[in-house]
């Protein structure tokens, strides 16, 4: 998982706030009931000593105190409803108290009785000398009509209110991070949704390049940020397709607007050069200006392949054809060039692998990738040209062992007029194109090309493109659109 992703880290600022906030959900919910259930149970007490003082004692001198016992007996219960009742007289004498409760929380007896009557109510917590909770004690002093003197005590076990307290923390300690758990996925499947469209716009724009800048991104129709991020982007690509129309247009205008000049000048250099009445220093002068004219010559050519192949109008003779053997043959008719270096050339192509491309452009291809690996490589090396089969590809490999190419030049060997060495390349009669072809027919073909090198111990191009279809018995000549289009 890839904890700098959005999604990871949505997931989890959304769990951690959800976690802080069921936390603070949870604590209040348990202080808020424990301060009710407290209130609750001391309001009752409070009440209940009430009644008894107003409805009993009040008239204790005309009814006697056996009837305030048996009413209070009667209508409160205290051993069956687990509370705790004491009537005392003024002089500290006990008239009345509650017996042992029957569920035994505590033992009433062991309660002491007050040494004087209070001036005023109170309630205190109190721990009876044999039980295991608290008891919550309330105490009021009354006076009946004939002015004798009387403190109400009425009391219940805190016992009751924790059991619930301890049920609510546990429902809450179970529950919480159940809730977690559930609401981490729900958040990431969430997270995972929501974030669709914005793969889908990551996996088109990663499909687009500078032959296909006429695509464009699916605009999400949402009204929200989603759909402004791809209609910038959308603008984006039609203002880099208009800016590479404009250079490739450029480029090719130019490289054939200069063709005819040079074709003149070199023409006329050539004329000149055969003049009867030159010195020898002038002869030398018209050669080299005559090598320089075919330089530049070449190099315009080339711009114009290059400019039309990624430009999508050089016309491609499409058939199926065996790079295997269309290696091999390219091998023996450069195999020439090679013994003048005195450089092995090792050609592998163990089976017939068929393709669809343009065999003019492909020898090409082989061509400049040989031509590349014998002008590098020092007397008495070697160069290996391999053909195999790659799944769905064809794959095309030349190695040679010789100086290699820094680590740091591999990114921008492919780029126009790129040389490593400048000095060293154009000595060989390198123009900085050569590679730069290379790419532009195999992107034209559908594939693709690689570079591996370690300096000064040699380097290896790899071109992989698609396999052929399996025949049919239409035929297997097939010819694109680009047909129709001029040649270069």
């Amino acid at each position: 998982m890839n904890t700098g992703s959005i999604r990871f880290r949505l997931t989890v600022w959304y769990a951690g706030l959800l976690a802080a906030l069921l936390a603070l959900f949870g604590a209040s919910m348990y202080f808020g009931l424990a301060s009710y259930l407290e209130w609750s149970l001391k309001d009752s007490l409070v009440k209940q000593a009430q009644q008894i003082a107003v409805s009993h004692l009040a008239d204790v001198g005309m009814t006697g105190e056996d009837y305030v016992v048996g009413e209070i007996e009667e209508h409160y219960a205290p051993q069956i409803n687990s509370r705790f009742v004491r009537v005392t007289r003024g002089d500290g004498s006990v008239m009345y108290v509650s017996g042992t409760p029957e569920d035994g929380s505590f033992d009433p007896t062991g309660l002491p009785v007050p040494p004087t009557a209070p001036v005023e109510a109170s309630i205190r917590e109190v721990h009876p000398p044999r039980g295991d909770g608290e008891l919550l004690l309330y105490t009021m002093p009354f006076v009946a009509r004939d002015s004798s003197r009387f403190v109400i005590e009425t009391g219940a076990p805190y016992d009751p209110v924790e059991s619930v307290l301890r049920g609510l923390l546990l429902t809450l300690g179970l529950g919480m991070p159940v809730v977690v758990v559930l609401s981490i996925g729900g958040g990431y499947f969430v997270m995972r949704r929501a974030l669709v469209p914005v793969d889908d716009l990551t996996q088109s724009a990663e499909r687009i390049t500078s032959r296909n800048l006429n695509e464009r991104l699916p605009v999400v129709k949402t009204g929200d940020e989603l759909e402004r991020l791809s209609i910038a982007l959308n603008s984006m690509v039609a203002r880099l397709d208009a800016a590479f129309t404009h250079i490739r247009r450029f480029s090719a205008d130019a490289s054939h607007e200069l063709r005819t000049p040079l074709t003149v000048l070199r023409g006329e250099l050539e004329e000149l050069a055969q003049q009867p009445m030159l010195n020898e220093e002038s002869r030398e002068r018209i050669g080299s200006a005559l090598e320089e004219t075919e330089r530049l010559a070449k190099i315009v050519e080339s711009l114009l392949v290059i400019s039309r192949l990624d430009a999508g109008e050089a016309r491609m003779e499409r058939t199926r054809l065996d790079l295997a053997e269309l290696t091999a043959t390219t091998v023996e008719q450069l195999r020439l060039l090679a013994e003048d270096k005195n450089i092995e050339l090792f050609c592998q192509t163990p089976e017939s692998i068929e393709i669809e491309g343009d065999r003019a452009r492909l020898k090409q291809v082989i061509v400049n990738l040989i031509d590349n690996a014998v002008k590098y490589t020092p007397p008495g090396g070697k160069v290996e040209v391999r053909v195999t089969r790659e799944n769905d590809n064809a794959a095309l490999e030349v190695r040679d062992f010789g100086i290699g190419i820094p680590s740091e030049a591999l990114s921008h060997i492919f780029e126009r007029f790129y040389r490593v060495d400048k000095a060293r390349s154009r000595a060989i009669g390198g123009t900085g194109l050569g590679l730069a072809i290379v790419k532009s027919i195999c992107g034209a073909h559908g594939g693709k090309v690689e570079v591996e090198s370690v300096e000064s111990e040699g380097s290896r191009f790899r071109i992989r493109l698609p396999l052929a279809a399996e025949k049919t018995g239409s035929g297997v000549n097939s010819r694109t659109e680009d047909d129709t289009r001029p040649a270069v």
